[in-house]
């Protein structure tokens, strides 16, 4: 393939040996662009992949002069090897782990208990959260908020009993032979960041820059005084702060360069993947490629439905089900089937382990949360879920789930979906706005689109290659923060082009 201006631009400036950040849209070929700066030179170099998947097929693509790693991989050379007997314990549940640190009793924070099953569990979750994070030590801000906590003097009195049981678990995992709580391979990344390790090599390449987490961005940042860094992705597909990444790219001290055409998709797409870029307030356009006749409208057997929750995934699949349809879902059911046993516990009058409803006593109260409490809305769709079809139905459906291979169609969340391509989508419809089904009957104008909402539509709508439904998401078209839309490839504003009959 002849590389576009934009890709020539990238490969002269890596020459020149300044530091790079470039933005690369959805499809624009950022592995191939690294690949092409990695045969500019014979100096040696490290790619830095997102996960084992990805470094395995970037070792097949680049020149022998660079190493293709995880940041996993590489700690483990370094350090994780020596924890190899903790690795391979057996699991034990947390509440055990709890009770060998010195939590053994159920305390009283405002009008709910807290349990030690409960206590357990957020401790080890405080570790792991310190464990994405560049800090030195455990405080405060690594305690995650409870479900039924989320006042900030509730989470005080919380955060005061958690840290020092979270601190002592830390100290536990530094022994490498034996210790109370179990070894994960985040735990020995930190160990390893904690070193401040020097990357043996002449440049430094990140793929999949936006969604960093702060461990590994300070080990990649940390090179720069000895290494060239280069940093390649997209910031407005930067979905995953909620779990602890950060979007290194930005503030980046480097040249900024951009990738903004995409070979997955046509002008059609591009046309409305720039909408979305537009209201995420990101720093690039995509230009489509004429000979890829993208289109947008309706489609009847898709080949993937993307949604926007898990509990909208297993709405998704229970429908197609009962349609007649195999389906697989992306990343498989376990996530689902382990809610679905939660809220089943909490029916027949059973406290869960699920970390989400730990603290709540029984499903009716679960009911009142979510109806009632501002900060439970996102829960309502499980509860309708769960109180229209069953727990038994839901956990039924997931053990009929097909592998993708032999399915007709995948539902996926569109976090499962990044960095994934099908023919042809459909956009679920819990993409739909509750706020503008409100404003139906009300006046006045709908709440503003925020970033993240924008990034989230934004990587849904771009992982087709053949036609696109908006489905849920077609309210952007009558929405008044809607900018006129443009590719560069000047596709038609408003306008769709043919759809099949």
């Amino acid at each position: 393939m002849n590389p576009t201006d934009e890709q020539t631009a990238a490969a002269d400036a890596f020459t020149t040996g300044d530091h790079l950040s470039v933005q690369a849209g959805a499809g624009t070929g950022k592995t191939t662009t690294l690949t092409l700066l990695a045969r500019t030179t014979q100096r040696r170099g490290r790619y830095l992949a997102y996960n084992r998947a990805i470094a395995q097929d970037a070792a097949a693509r680049f020149p022998k002069n660079v190493l293709c790693k995880t940041a996993h991989a590489l700690a483990y050379a370094a350090v994780g090897h020596r924890y190899t007997r903790r690795l391979n314990a057996p699991r034990r549940p947390a509440w055990q782990t709890g009770q060998a640190l010195g939590l053994t009793k159920t305390i009283r924070i405002g009008d709910r208990d807290i349990t030690q099953k409960a206590l357990s569990n957020a401790t080890l979750r405080t570790v792991m959260r310190f464990c994405h994070t560049a800090d030195d030590k455990i405080t405060h801000h690594h305690v995650p908020r409870l479900r039924g906590l989320e006042d900030n003097d509730l989470h005080t009195q919380l955060v005061a009993h958690i840290v020092p049981f979270a601190r002592k678990a830390w100290a536990d995992l530094q022994h490498p032979d034996d210790g109370a709580v179990r070894f994960d391979h985040d735990h020995y990344l930190k160990i390893w960041a904690l070193t401040q390790p020097r990357l043996d090599a002449d440049f430094l390449l990140l793929d999949e820059a936006q969604d960093t987490n702060p461990v590994v961005e300070q080990i990649f940042l940390n090179q720069r005084h000895h290494a060239q860094l280069v940093m390649v992705g997209d910031s407005a597909q930067a979905i995953y702060h909620w779990r602890g990444a950060t979007d290194v790219m930005t503030g980046f001290d480097g040249t900024q360069l951009a990738l903004s055409q995409s070979f997955r998709f046509g002008p059609y797409l591009a046309a409305e993947a720039n909408r979305w870029l537009h209201l995420a307030d990101a720093p690039i356009r995509l230009t489509g490629t004429p000979t890829v006749p993208t289109e947008l409208g309706p489609v009847t057997r898709p080949d993937a439905v993307l949604c926007r929750t898990n509990t909208g995934a297993m709405a998704q699949v229970m429908a197609l089900m009962a349609a007649g349809y195999s389906v697989a879902l992306a990343g498989g059911g376990d996530s689902l089937r382990a809610l679905a046993l939660a809220a089943r516990d909490l029916k027949e009058g059973r406290r869960t382990h699920h970390p989400e409803l730990i603290l709540f006593p029984s499903w009716g109260d679960l009911q009142d949360y979510a109806a009632h409490d501002p900060a439970g809305r996102d829960l309502q769709p499980l509860v309708h879920l769960v109180d229209t079809h069953g727990t038994d139905a839901i956990l039924a459906a997931v053990d009929h789930l097909a592998s993708e291979p032999h399915a007709h169609v995948t539902v996926s969340t569109t976090h499962k979906a990044k960095g994934r391509e099908w023919p042809r989508v459909l956009i679920a419809d819990d993409f739909a706005r509750t706020d503008d089904k409100d404003h139906a009957s009300a006046p006045g104008p709908p709440d503003p689109i925020d970033y993240a909402e924008a990034r989230l539509a934004y990587v849904a709508v771009t992982r087709t290659r053949q036609r696109l439904d908006l489905g849920g998401l077609s309210w952007i078209h009558d929405h008044p923060d809607l900018p006129e839309p443009s590719s560069h490839n000047e596709a038609p504003t408003r306008e769709h082009p043919p759809t099949q009959g």
